[in-house]
């Protein structure tokens, strides 16, 4: 029976040493609420590192035993793991990068190895539990090599990535040494999933860029597998929050504060210390206001609460630094013996004390620089149960896509963020509560158990569309039988495109010559006399005799337009072929060319093809697409058609294509053994031409194709060749009947 495995960097238990010994306690965190319902179900479980360094062998298992009772897996990392892979890589580079503060990055390969090695330990720990048709939900910035390293060892499991910060543009990920192999390990996933679709735009972008690989709608093809991207806003347990604000206890606390505030109006700012938070310009733009509307001397103050965070890291020492200066001087410029502007509090503060505050709160100022989501500003429309009081946002927060009724401001516009401190203090009960009302219906509509579930349910139809567009694997089994049915046959036709299946694309197709390896495993094949081997491919003429007529092959160039049989001349698959239209649609072209940098035309005797494959990934993309459209409309009515390859869109007559052509070579009576490899949409016309019994080959899986079977890449093709030969080497050795091989002559 399959079950689920969850792996974040933290356990949703913290475990402490104290006086009395190691203490557990559980995590208040939204994440552990959101998936408790899922790991907590029956043979379900979550891996992570439980908080602290634990050497002893006696302590970890005492702490696996305690963990493994509330359903958790401990992985144990060491001082120099946590030094290295934590707060080195994970926090001193990927945390800085990915919320566009770059210049605090650090570029350490000592820490590049020991993220790697942790995420590697992270696989060990999840391969002891997980089998084979497991799902496993990876979590967040500290484990982007796992999914890849998990797909290597379990290449049926489900897995699924969320990433909780945002996703930079990929011009900071080009920045990263180690970006481009990040973003082929996060490909690892079946699902991968980010709180916007601005973050999901910037990871595609990246993937086009960086790795080349298309996408559409959504889904990345990589060589072997189709991948989903969306975007998941994450939400709260709303009950939770309206429950606690309401509770006796919240309310309590509220009187004691509002006590000692009197009519003071208050504004709320909670957060964690970070740069990333807005803090230092958040009490700038309360002093703004202060000088801007004195009216609101002391009549109005700030209750700031700073939870503590790596103090001891320097970029954050001086934040402290900065915030305290910042508190101090505005306190000693407007405080009264009455009145303190700003109340600052450095320490965490318990859940029904921070409800209290949201009940208090008459404006909560949510202003991060950059944050994946923000759920403080969520828990505090929970926790308005009088659906009065205001909410300052960020529009660079994941929260802002969702609370469009709150005030979205830019947080490092100081005057703007004063303005919207004064309008909020202003703003009449009746637009609070529409506002509130409105934002309420939201939260409590997309909770984080709406948000689990809405994953977990994408997850699964990720995986049934990847089987059902996927081909079989040519696997072990398949290999075996194509090999026998190849050496018991009389007569063998191989059909083999070129680029994309026996060479790798280049982004210069002429730099794409066939290497010795190649040469000489088609001059293999070649010379046994029971095969006819035919090289079919969208190359002109010209190209294939340059680099191949040299070797006695067939060969149908131009997608079936040129036919040639070896040692013979190259004849027109159909006599009358017209090349005029040519003159109309060259324009068009060259204006693609001067408006896409990199893509360029290439003119065959009855074709034009327009490559994009060197031009900028989304531009290319963005004017193929236009071009496309262009040419689509301009060959209705025609007998032209439009060919959309890897990278590359061609003009050329209807009606010839490489199936038509496949087909001359299956008469006068069709060989015993055939087996046709291709790559694109091209080859599909090839496969469906042939009889049921072929052995036909995608080059690439993820996509549909009319081929029986799939290989993943170029030198998969090759080794499958190779086997043939070796196949027909030992054949030589056993005795067998002598068979005819006249291979006939091309029709007209």
């Amino acid at each position: 029976m399959s079950r689920t495995i969850i792996i974040s960097n933290r356990l949703p238990t913290k475990v402490q040493r104290t006086a009395s010994g190691l203490s557990f306690q559980p995590s208040e965190g939204g994440l552990a609420t959101g998936l408790g319902s899922i790991y907590r179900a029956d043979g379900n479980v979550w891996v992570g590192w439980p908080g602290l360094f634990v050497d002893d062998p006696a302590e970890q298992a005492h702490v696996t035993e305690q963990l493994q009772a509330d359903s958790m897996a401990p992985v144990f990392l060491t001082e120099a793991e946590i030094r290295d892979f934590y707060e080195g890589f994970s926090n001193g580079t990927l945390w800085p990068t990915f919320h566009y503060f770059s210049e605090f990055s650090l570029y350490e390969q000592a820490h590049w190895e020991a993220y790697v090695a942790v995420n590697e330990k992270f696989c060990q720990a999840v391969l002891a539990l997980a089998g084979p048709e497991d799902t496993i939900w990876v979590h967040d910035y500290q484990l982007l090599l796992l999914p890849e390293m998990l797909r290597r060892e379990r290449p049926e499991a489900t897995i699924g990535f969320f990433l909780h910060i945002p996703f930079p543009s990929y011009e900071l990920i080009r920045v990263l040494p180690w970006g481009a192999e990040l973003l082929r390990s996060m490909l690892g996933a079946d699902l991968i999933g980010f709180h916007t679709y601005g973050y999901m735009h910037h990871f595609l972008s990246a993937v086009a860029h960086l790795l080349g690989l298309p996408n559409h709608n959504g889904q990345v093809e990589t060589p072997d597998r189709t991948v989903l991207v969306d975007a998941f806003p994450m939400g709260i347990d709303y009950q939770r929050y309206a429950e606690a604000a309401a509770s006796e206890v919240a309310q309590a606390h509220e009187r004691t504060y509002r006590e000692y505030l009197g009519e003071t109006r208050v504004i709320l700012s909670i957060d964690r210390l970070d740069y990333t938070k807005g803090i230092a310009q958040r009490l700038r733009a309360f002093e703004v206001l202060l000088q801007r509307h004195p009216e609101w001397v002391g009549q109005v103050s700030l209750l700031m609460i700073v939870v503590p965070s790596r103090d001891q890291v320097a970029q954050y020492a001086g934040l402290k630094m900065e915030i305290d200066e910042l508190v101090g001087r505005i306190n000693a410029q407007y405080r009264t013996i009455s009145w303190n502007p700003i109340l600052y509090f450095y320490r965490s503060f318990p859940f029904e004390e921070l409800a209290a505050f949201y009940r208090l709160a008459d404006v909560a100022l949510v202003t991060p620089v950059r944050d994946g989501m923000n759920l403080v500003a969520k828990e505090f429309i929970a926790s308005k149960t009088d659906q009065r009081g205001v909410l300052i946002l960020s529009e660079r927060a994941g929260a802002a896509q969702e609370l469009a009724d709150a005030l979205l401001i830019n947080p490092t516009d100081t005057g703007q963020l004063a303005e919207a401190l004064h309008e909020a203090l202003q703003m009449p009960p009746e637009e609070q509560a529409s506002r509130m009302v409105a934002m309420q219906a939201l939260v409590r509509q997309y909770d984080v158990f709406a948000w689990t579930e809405l994953f977990m349910n994408r997850l699964a139809y990720s995986k049934i569309k990847q089987e059902t567009l996927a081909t079989d694997a040519l696997n072990a089994n398949a290999q075996i039988q194509l090999l026998a049915d190849y050496q018991a046959a009389p007569r063998r036709l191989l059909l083999l495109d070129y680029d994309g299946t026996l060479m790798r694309f280049s982004p210069n197709p002429q730099r794409a010559q066939p290497d010795a390896e190649l040469l000489e495993l088609l001059a293999a094949l070649a010379a046994d006399p029971q095969n006819q081997v035919v090289i079919i491919s969208g190359r002109d003429r010209g190209t294939l005799q340059t680099w191949l007529g040299h070797l006695p092959l067939d060969f149908i160039a131009e997608h079936g337009v040129w036919l040639r049989r070896a040692g013979a001349e190259w004849r027109l698959f159909q006599e009358g072929l017209r090349a005029d239209w040519k003159r109309d649609f060259k324009p068009v072209l060259d204006l693609y060319v001067r408006r896409t940098p990199g893509s360029f035309i290439e003119e065959k005797d009855y074709s034009l093809v327009w490559h994009y494959r060197r031009a900028d990934a989304e531009l290319g993309n963005v004017r193929a697409r236009d071009l496309m459209s262009h040419l689509t409309f301009m060959t209705s009515n025609t007998d032209l058609q439009v060919l959309e390859g890897n990278k590359v869109l061609e003009i050329k007559n209807a009606g010839l294509h490489k199936g038509t052509a496949a087909t001359r070579w299956l008469t006068p009576e069709p060989p015993e053994f055939i087996l046709a490899l291709g790559d694109d949409r091209t080859d599909e016309d090839t496969f469906g031409a042939l009889p049921p019994t072929a052995y036909t080959v995608k080059v690439g899986r993820g996509t549909r194709s009319l081929a029986r079977f799939s290989l993943s890449t170029v030198a998969d093709v090759r080794r499958l060749l190779r086997s043939l030969t070796a196949t027909e080497d030992e054949a030589r050795n056993q005795p067998r009947h002598s068979v005819a091989t006249e291979k006939e002559p091309v029709e007209g």
